[in-house]
């Protein structure tokens, strides 16, 4: 649900829209996959959907849609401090971004910025991550 969620509002800061379509298409899954999802979401309060006209984030999702996107880049940006390619943080974001606690999130955000603030110390850390 939550990379529906991150996908939606990305279309609709894009495009100004979303369609089960473009989902389908964003995820490279089925539309009636994205269909029974959307369907969901729109039963739990999350969007309001209307069969083929397209659908809108309720408040309530829009604000769940805007965590989910800013853990993933939180995640990316930690990731990308540390020098590791970039197709290795786009699978590690994938899989920490929905199993990873408010806490960790915290403490990543955390040392994220105190690592922004000290070069010398993100230097010491990569070069410690580069000697592995």
């Amino acid at each position: 649900m939550e990379d529906y969620l991150e996908r939606i509002l990305g279309l609709i800061n894009t495009k100004g829209y979303a369609r089960v379509v473009d989902i389908a298409q964003a995820l490279e899954i089925s539309q009636a996959s994205v269909t029974n999802m959307v369907q969901r979401m729109d039963a739990e309060g999350l969007l309001k959907y209307e069969k083929y006209r397209g659908l809108v984030l309720t408040t309530a999702g829009e604000t769940l849609a805007r965590n989910i996107t800013r853990r993933h880049e939180l995640l990316t940006d930690f990731l990308k401090l540390l020098g590791l390619d970039d197709e290795v943080i786009y699978r590690d974001v994938e899989g920490m971004e929905h199993h990873i606690s408010p806490s960790t999130v915290r403490a990543i955000e955390a040392l994220t910025a105190q690592l922004q603030r000290q070069p010398a110390l993100l230097a010491r850390v990569r070069q410690q991550t580069d000697a592995k």
